[in-house]
């Protein structure tokens, strides 16, 4: 097994040599886990990546699940031909301080759960021989790493890829922040021009030398753009720039028109090719009106957005591309063309998916405050405002040239009780402006209206969940209206509303559940984003609103809903499985482009009620009720894709409703069964 796995490693790296300079291999596989108490020779046993060791404890409600050490170890092999080349490690993901040793030795540490991070590991290793890989990753709670508390959980491990890269001495830097080491700048963007800066980090590790960078802009096959510029390589690191111009250029105009050119930037030495990036750029410009909203490229677009945590069940937050790619089938599904990726950053690959799908994003670092439990979210110390500020870089530099990300986010639900963190976020606001210039900031605030919090941000969104954690469904508008005229200034979105819903949940009846308790009925939930939606599309001023949550997520302190350990206010289950009806109602309101129709409450199987009223969301014009077989008469939906009809007679046992919606020469139908005893 062991020649099996060297020859497929070495294989990998003969077939990548054939198109490029660089080389990547995957190290997902076959690694040895134990934790830090199992000191037992034999101990270890065999993980794949990505992977976490609180998948079953956390998820099980476990509020003191493990937060420690683990030891992820790998023997890699390093063929004497690569010395002389750059090798580094690239872990895409690790919760939450990574230490890593090579053959016993520690060549680094990396203090933060969500970014990507680097180690140069060229003077470690030794070649021709076996390397011993040894990765300590800790998730037991600092103080002094964001974040401090959060309302999800803590996964310890190895969550995300690694990646052994393969570079000459001169190359396009790979420790920039991990970052992809160019970025491609927007300085002007309309429809008749775009100028892009493009900066360049190249790193050396030779005798200084001539070199040359190339940027090819591509539109599919078709090259566009070329420019070219002689350098001088005479520093380990160093930054270099080419602007380039693209007449009439084709925009990415979100979920109309997702397009991304394609740029290829190339460093060559004395003429032979070194090191070649490439990178998305999708042009586009975007302004936010304190009273009339977001506008994409000159065209007033209301967001409409959801929330996302990254775990499942039995997987945690180790998640794989097909996750992703099924997160992202849901959540386009429903007409969305927004999302805020809470609360911290998330996959690349997730980012990407954005990209060619045209989502808005809202991308966030880990500064979390408590909400309404205990402990904090912010201590005064400079490690921890150190950290903080490094997050920030690494969320920026990282994910600079994905054109769906919008905004950056700053903290969310933060209070100003003892160290107030004001001081700090002002201070994170202006870093976010010299590391990009061209994004605006935003935050999540749960604070009092004329808090001084709010104003520390380009653009302020609130978390309210009027009609479930107290107040009525018309409060969100009561409220909306009345900030917006006390602080006309204020650029103000709505960063969470939702209710919590159980499948099993079901009542006749349109009653509150218990927030906290474990009765969460599923049609409350529906009625609520059916009367919150209402008070945010009928105000223009909300820029965007981003439904909390997308999918329910781990939560091992929450004891409510059907079990233990779950935030049940996703619009679709954890396991991907159920749409909640409040999922269809947003489809109705949002996805003009797939025809459908949908009864709501369809789960509540067992009535008790002789008369009842049925609820049915549909983007077509109107349908037409049906039950046992008779035709209780056709209805316009209205405004909010929603038909009613009330007082409908249920018989004596099994009930079948069915509902018929016109499309062209055919009918829409969905069909449920009642049982009425």
């Amino acid at each position: 097994m062991k020649k099996t796995i060297i020859f497929s490693f070495l294989f990998l790296l003969s077939v990548s040599s054939l198109w490029a300079s660089r080389k990547e291999v995957l190290l997902n596989n076959d690694w040895q886990f134990r934790f830090s108490w199992q000191v037992q020779k034999g101990s270890e046993r065999r993980v794949d990546l990505p992977h976490t060791w609180n998948a079953q404890d956390a998820l099980s409600g476990q509020q003191d699940y493990f937060r420690g050490i683990g030891n992820y170890r790998k023997k890699m092999e390093v063929p004497a031909e690569w010395e002389g080349k750059r090798l580094f490690l690239r872990f895409e993901g690790a919760f939450s301080v990574t230490n890593l040793f090579i053959n016993q030795k520690h060549v680094g540490e990396h203090r933060g759960g969500y970014g990507a991070f680097v180690f140069d590991i060229t003077d470690w290793v030794k070649y021709g021989e076996a390397n011993e890989l040894l990765v300590r990753v800790n998730n037991a709670p600092q103080l002094d790493i964001m974040p401090l508390v959060g309302d999800f959980n803590f996964y310890g491990g190895i969550y995300r890829d690694v990646n052994l890269v393969l570079v000459e001495p001169q190359h396009i830097s790979l420790t920039d922040y991990a970052s992809p080491g160019v970025y491609l700048v927007q300085e002007k963007v309309s429809r008749e021009e775009a100028v892009v800066r493009t900066k360049v980090v190249v790193s050396n590790y030779a005798a200084a030398t001539a070199g040359e960078l190339q940027v090819e802009v591509y539109d599919g096959a078709k090259r566009v753009i070329h420019e070219t510029k002689n350098i001088r390589l005479s520093g380990k690191d160093q930054q270099e720039e080419l602007s380039f111009t693209l007449n009439k250029p084709h925009l990415w105009n979100g979920r109309k028109d997702p397009f991304t050119y394609r740029v290829k930037t190339t460093l060559s030495v004395e003429g032979t090719v070194v090191d070649v990036v490439e990178q998305p750029l999708g042009l586009r410009y975007y302004t936010v009106d304190a009273d009339k909203g977001f506008f994409l490229n000159g065209e007033h677009l209301k967001l409409q957005g959801i929330c996302r945590h990254q775990d499942r069940p039995e997987i945690g937050n180790a998640l794989r591309p097909m996750h992703h790619e099924e997160d992202m089938d849901i959540i386009l599904e429903m007409g969305t063309n927004a999302m805020r990726l809470a609360h911290y950053p998330q996959a690349s690959y997730f980012y990407d998916l954005a990209d060619r799908n045209g989502l808005v994003v809202w991308a966030e670092i880990p500064f979390i405050g408590p909400g309404g439990y205990e402990e904090r979210g912010y201590v005064n110390q400079p490690s921890f405002r150190a950290n903080g500020k490094e997050q920030l870089k690494e969320l920026i530099r990282q994910h600079y040239n994905h054109p769906s990300i919008c905004f950056w986010g700053l903290y969310n639900e933060l209070k100003t009780l003892g160290d107030s963190p004001e001081e700090y976020i002002n201070e994170l606001n202006a870093l976010a402006h010299q590391e990009d210039p061209t994004r605006p900031t935003v935050a999540a605030s749960f604070l009092e209206d004329a808090n001084t919090l709010n104003a520390c941000s380009d653009m302020i969104a609130w978390n309210k969940y009027y009609g479930w954690y107290g107040g009525r469904f018309s409060d969100m508008g009561k409220w909306a209206d009345g900030i917006h005229k006390k602080f006309p200034q204020y650029k103000l979105g709505i960063s969470e509303y939702g209710a919590g819903a159980s499948i099993y949940h079901q009542q006749e009846e349109v009653k509150a559940g218990s927030a906290s308790g474990w009765w969460h009925p599923e049609n409350w939930q529906t009625a609520y984003h059916i009367g919150n939606w209402q008070a945010i599309a009928e105000r223009p001023f909300i820029w965007g609103s981003f439904i909390w949550n997308m999918f329910d997520f781990g939560a091992a302190h929450r004891t409510e809903g059907d079990r233990p350990g779950i935030n049940d206010k996703g619009i679709v289950t954890f396991d991907r499985k159920v749409k909640k009806d409040a999922f269809y109602f947003y489809k109705a309101n949002w996805n003009k482009e797939e025809p459908f129709v949908y009864i709501a409450n369809r789960r509540c199987v067992n009535r008790t009620m002789a008369e009842t009223t049925i609820t049915v969301f549909t983007n077509q014009a109107e349908a037409e009720l049906w039950v046992n077989g008779k035709s209780v008469g056709k209805q316009k939906a209205d405004a909010y894709a929603t038909i009613t009809w009330e007082n409908v007679s249920l018989a004596a046992g099994q009930n079948k409703i069915e509902v018929k919606a016109p499309l062209k020469k055919q009918f829409l139908t969905d069909v449920v069964e009642w049982y009425y005893k």
